[in-house]
């Protein structure tokens, strides 16, 4: 039993040799790089920088996109479901049911968001 598990061991090792190796060369191989305030500062196609390097974004932003997860992931659910109908007959008003339940609490969950404005954006 123990030498089934022998070559995924064996990789293991070989792996992390190969990452721990890697590191130490590029320490001991790579070159210093040179400071200096030009190389510091951003580069924007050899304009000087103006104003601040990073916006503030509007918390609608995340919003949605926490939105789009939560109904991708909904599709991601639905597919098997959509997949094994057809073998389901015998079982479909149960089957049909229980998946109608979850797109109907997903629904009540996108009206929610509808009505709390979470999709508009004049606001």
């Amino acid at each position: 039993m123990q030498q089934d598990y022998l070559p995924v061991l064996i990789q293991i090792v070989i792996a992390s040799g190969f990452a721990v190796a890697t590191l130490i060369a590029s320490v001991v191989l790579g070159k210093r790089a040179l400071r200096n305030r030009v190389k510091d500062s951003p580069y924007e196609c050899g304009m000087n920088p103006v104003g601040e390097g990073q916006a503030r974004f509007s918390v609608k932003f995340y919003l949605v996109a926490m939105l789009f997860v939560l109904f991708d992931i909904e599709v991601v659910f639905l597919y098997p479901w959509a997949v094994q109908f057809r073998e389901k007959v015998g079982e479909l008003p149960v089957f049909f049911w229980g998946m109608l339940g979850f797109v109907g609490v997903l629904f009540i969950a996108y009206l929610y968001a509808l009505k709390k404005g979470a999709l508009q954006w004049k606001n």
